[in-house]
């Protein structure tokens, strides 16, 4: 698979200026990647593009937006002429009190973080199609979109939304022979301004958004569509096991989310400790 990472090439990161996404810009400027970086914080945006070297762009504006996210592409195809990389990776977290009565706080998450998506693909999808050479759209989902866990519920639908969304891209670019890859980036527990105190030190559990994106660069390297990443709390082995459980509620036809389900604890617990790692 030819590496999309190369000196020279072209990455537009959206949710760019904090987290995941300030890490991927540091590294792909390392990398000798000319970058756009896309966020609604201006001035964080400005602060973190004095920080990085090589040809660095920086766009603000909203991903909920179409308007916003086709000025994005025309801005960066106007600054380097193409887009080898685009991170969709822009989001919001929820809250426990998004349950069922806040509709605009799921309107909000799902603007951002679903239609984000959506709008992402959407308009670059065509242009990075029409360009000689290989390409990757890189989305970022989240394992509240795979095993669903109680709590948080608009979140976790926006990032089921990327889920299926990305698996449909692949299927499609692959099925049409295209030089654009797709990849689902899954992160772990991973020490970000989302999901931390800005004040407070890096739990031992957590990874580092370094981390998270150097493993997603080895992965898309290696032509692989899931990045689910580990942390320094759960093992692979662990998240697998959570995985296949959460699928088998529908053919055991268990009670939905039977993981959190009380009657259900014991044989969970059983299965996971069934020559898998605890977590």
């Amino acid at each position: 698979m030819t590496d999309v990472f190369q000196q020279g090439g072209v990455a537009v990161i959206t949710g760019g200026a904090s987290g995941i996404g300030a890490a991927a810009a540091r590294r792909f400027t390392e990398l000798g990647m000319k970058v756009v970086i896309f966020d609604r914080d201006h001035g964080a945006l400005e602060a973190l593009a004095a920080t990085l070297s090589g040809e660095v762009r920086v766009l603000a504006g909203d991903v909920a937006k179409l308007a916003d996210v086709e000025r994005l592409r025309d801005f960066a195809v106007s600054a380097f002429g193409r887009v080898d990389v685009l991170m969709n990776n822009a989001g919001i977290g929820g809250s426990e009190d998004d349950n069922w009565s806040g509709l605009d706080a799921w309107r909000q998450i799902l603007d951002v973080n679903l239609w984000g998506v959506i709008h992402g693909v959407h308009t670059f999808a065509p242009v990075m199609l029409g360009q000689e050479g290989a390409a990757a759209i890189i989305n970022t989902g989240s394992k509240q979109g795979i095993t669903n866990p109680p709590g948080h519920p608009a979140y976790a639908v926006s990032k089921a939304g990327i889920r299926t969304l990305t698996e449909q891209l692949a299927h499609g670019l692959r099925t049409e022979g295209a030089g654009v890859s797709a990849h689902l980036l899954v992160p772990g527990w991973t020490f970000t301004g989302m999901s931390r105190d800005p004040q407070g030190p890096k739990p031992d559990g957590a990874w580092t958004a370094e981390q998270v994106v150097d493993l997603m660069i080895t992965r898309v390297r290696a032509g692989d569509f899931y990045i689910l990443c580990p942390d320094n709390a759960v093992a692979p082995e662990v998240d697998a096991a959570r995985i296949r459980w959460s699928a088998g509620d529908m053919t055991e036809n268990r009670p939905a989310l039977s993981r959190w389900h009380p009657d259900w604890e014991q044989a969970f617990a059983a299965y996971l400790g069934a020559g898998t790692p605890k977590p």
